[in-house]
């Protein structure tokens, strides 16, 4: 939201009349709390305060209201907002008392009691004169061959979870960062999330622009029904994300889908046994990228790289609306003649090559070097990446929000209902093998959660079985249980989903086993004196870095 703050008799209040003198030993929520962060924004008109914080437990629609301290006391003032979906808020506005010791607090009630940030002190700055007030005049482009310069961030950024410094990332002449926000796998997932909620508004309140991107995972299957199925599921995880931070705003990029890996089998040694097809990799990023595009009537982004793009999709004009963010490194954006999505001898032939053999392309993650404390970072290094195009087309790209309606929100313990569509069970010293799809109330899959066996209490089941689950698609899963003796055993399959989106439910089963083959152990013969072994060469470290740009 944004406001207008005023001078008043005491040069340091904010928009509207200062009303209510608040007590000062308010009732503090026993359970909740709430955070407040002040700093002045990057403006070229006049001095811009962004107010922002979190209530943890996160709680959507919770008023927030805005306090500022005159003469020892602390009064309300007409700045308000509410959390959305993932307990953050933010304010933001103008100001015109300049050079002034001004401290804020926030105030929150919750419950049946009020809660209070910390006090936090600024000193607005007078913004230096600009001639012309443009926004462009502050995307500047300070990257490497006057390309406006950005990040891309994820929880490697944040190691034991230290913040990082986004003012310090602006004044180094970062103006976009895009931030991991969701990911096919569920933890995977949680974790983008909580770094996520650290990082947008504080970014913003930096000045930069922020973009996402989603981390997708291929479903195991060559159905096109399967395919279009797990491609909408897996939007619409990025759409009720995208909701809980409130939209789109003026300063958030677009969504991006980051498709790298077209792995969709995983051998028992961690090795990939299966990847989609071209075909199949295409329909399903065509579909989310679709889905996305429809919903918020904006366009999203594609990330990938170029051998990606040429061995595992098929060149199509659906592809190429879309604005590309491709990766390449160990090129130079300094040398003007420098381009991503060439190779030598050749090009690399895309859905986005021109006739003259070079990549239309948006966004170019030109190192994965990037020194990270030159940024802000915490972390050694971070993902670099350039805008290709003046201000006037970067602003082109956060045209047009996305408010999403109450519809649009994820649900919360929404009725599921599994589905066992095949056992497989023989003998005790094999496993036994479970089928499981899991539907929502419409029959499409459910888009997060996971699934596990339970023997049913009178069964006696004295031992605790092996269990693995390996997700097919969104709401398809095979379970694996092992060490199960023989004899017959009811139970039943339970869905469960940590983010509270699907409600729990379960299906029951019965399955028999037969008594298998018992080995009997080889006796080890005797040991005699040790072989000694010869030396073990370490082998040299490899230098992830090797050749690439360290800006």
């Amino acid at each position: 939201m944004k406001f207008h703050l005023m001078r008043t008799a005491l040069a340091a209040s904010i928009i509207g009349v200062l009303i209510a003198h608040v007590n000062l030993s308010p009732a503090v929520g026993a359970t909740s709390t709430l955070s407040l962060a002040v700093q002045q924004t990057p403006s070229t008109t006049e001095p811009t305060i962004s107010l922002y914080g979190s209530l943890k437990p996160k709680k959507s629609g919770i008023k927030i209201s805005i306090q500022v301290e005159i003469d020892k006391k602390w009064q309300s003032t007409a700045l308000t907002t509410k959390t959305n979906a993932t307990g953050t808020w933010r304010i933001e506005g103008s100001a015109s008392a300049l050079d002034t010791v001004v401290r804020y607090r926030a105030k929150a009630l919750v419950g049946s009691k009020f809660i209070y940030s910390q006090a936090r002190t600024i000193t607005v700055k007078e913004l230096p004169e600009i001639s012309i007030a443009d926004t462009a005049t502050i995307i500047d482009q300070t990257g490497p061959g006057g390309y406006i310069h950005g990040l891309d961030i994820s929880r490697w950024q944040h190691p034991n979870d230290a913040p990082i410094d986004f003012v310090k990332a602006y004044s180094a002449g970062v103006r976009f960062v895009m931030i991991k926000a969701s990911d096919t796998r569920d933890i995977s997932d949680a974790q983008a999330l909580k770094y996520l909620v650290m990082d947008h508004n504080a970014a913003q309140a930096a000045g930069i622009y922020t973009g996402f991107y989603h981390y997708a995972t291929l479903p195991d299957s060559t159905d096109p029904a399967v395919i279009v199925a797990d491609a909408k599921a897996q939007a619409q995880r990025v759409l009720w994300r995208l909701a809980s931070l409130g939209g789109y705003t003026e300063r958030d990029l677009s969504y991006a889908l980051d498709l790298e890996n077209k792995c969709v089998r995983l051998t028992s040694g961690g090795a990939c046994a299966r990847n989609a097809t071209r075909s199949a990799t295409t329909l399903w990023a065509t579909t989310w990228l679709a889905m996305v595009a429809e919903k918020t009537n904006r366009l999203p982004i594609l990330y990938s790289y170029p051998t990606f793009l040429e061995g595992s999709m098929v060149r199509t004009a659906e592809l190429l609306k879309y604005p590309l963010w491709i990766a390449h490194y160990a090129i130079n954006p300094a040398d003007p003649l420098a381009k991503p999505g060439q190779k030598s001898g050749g090009c690399f032939v895309h859905s986005w090559t021109t006739a003259t053999c070079e990549t239309i392309w948006t966004f170019w993650q030109y190192s994965s070097c990037g020194i990270g404390k030159k940024y802000g970072i915490p972390s050694t290094r971070v993902d670099l990446n350039v805008f290709r195009g003046p201000p006037s087309s970067f602003l082109q790209l956060v045209k047009g929000t996305w408010v999403p309606e109450v519809s649009d929100l994820m649900p919360k313990q929404e009725p599921s209902q599994t589905f066992v569509e095949s056992i497989t069970a023989t003998t005790s010293n094999k496993n036994v093998i479970f089928s499981v799809m899991v539907k929502r109330p419409d029959a499409s899959p459910v888009v997060t959660g996971t699934v596990r066996y339970f023997a049913d209490k009178d069964a006696n089941l004295l031992l605790t079985p092996q269990q693995s689950v390996v997700r097919l698609s969104s709401g398809s899963w095979i379970l694996t249980v092992k060490g199960i003796p023989a004899g017959t055993w009811p139970g039943r399959i339970k869905y469960t989903d940590i983010s509270g989106t699907h409600a729990i439910s379960d299906a029951p089963v019965v399955f028999t086993l037969s008594q298998g083959p018992t080995g009997t152990p080889t006796p080890t013969p005797p040991s005699t004196s040790p072989t000694p072994k010869p030396p073990v060469t370490p082998k040299p470290a490899v230098d992830g870095c090797a050749n690439q740009i360290k800006n």
